[in-house]
């Protein structure tokens, strides 16, 4: 999915269809031979499972809160494979087709090298819960799964960044509180219960 005009479906197929050609991973290069794995096909069905999966609970969540949303049959039509996918390539000689450039785009990959805390377990992941970290004052935002399936997409962090908003607000009161107390008669302020605080900002340490 995708929020290119207005929000729809990137399809591979649509997109072979429109002149693009599809390959498998690439697994090796030699003597300016490019090899592909054969896992074209393979990779393309897993993609629609994954969105077969993400409109299923969609709908469910729709008729389980009996929402007024229409159907939307189109979202759920596979075009036919094309040839690039049934027939895959398999080899490619770059000069021979013409290819002098190529652009990788693998995604990215986290690097935590630079926050000098011990937040991390053994493969370097954070620790932490709904965002909020084992290190006092480190939060969290975007991490897969951080706590459901949206939480690394901008139509779901928005549920992570309030929790994270929540606690860090409400651990500014807490040490507010104690800072002002320290100089005041107790009783005097207008503040939360202490003990109430207490339990929201145990999910700060």
């Amino acid at each position: 999915m995708s929020g290119a005009r207005g929000g729809e479906t990137i399809d591979f197929r649509r997109l072979a269809a429109q002149g693009l050609t599809l390959l498998g991973m690439t697994s090796t290069y030699q003597d300016g031979v490019m090899s592909f794995a054969p896992d074209l096909a393979k990779n393309i069905a897993r993609s629609d499972a994954s969105l077969m999966s993400l409109l299923d609970e969609a709908d469910a969540y729709v008729a389980r809160d009996r929402l007024d949303i229409s159907e939307e049959p189109a979202a759920r039509r596979i075009h036919p494979d094309p040839e690039c996918v049934t027939n895959p390539i398999r080899e490619l000689d770059l000069s021979e087709a013409g290819i002098a450039a190529i652009v990788w785009a693998t995604g990215f990959a986290v690097d935590y090298s630079w926050l000098k805390v011990d937040a991390f377990d053994e493969k370097g992941r954070p620790r932490h819960h709904r965002g909020v970290s084992s290190e006092p004052g480190l939060y969290f935002l975007g991490l897969p799964w951080q706590s459901q399936r949206g939480s690394s997409f901008i139509w779901g962090v928005w549920h992570d960044a309030k929790h994270v908003a929540d606690r860090i607000s409400m651990k500014r009161k807490y040490l507010a509180y104690h800072a002002a107390a320290k100089g005041q008669p107790r009783g005097c302020l207008t503040c939360p219960h202490p003990r109430s605080m207490r339990r929201h900002a145990a999910g700060d340490r």
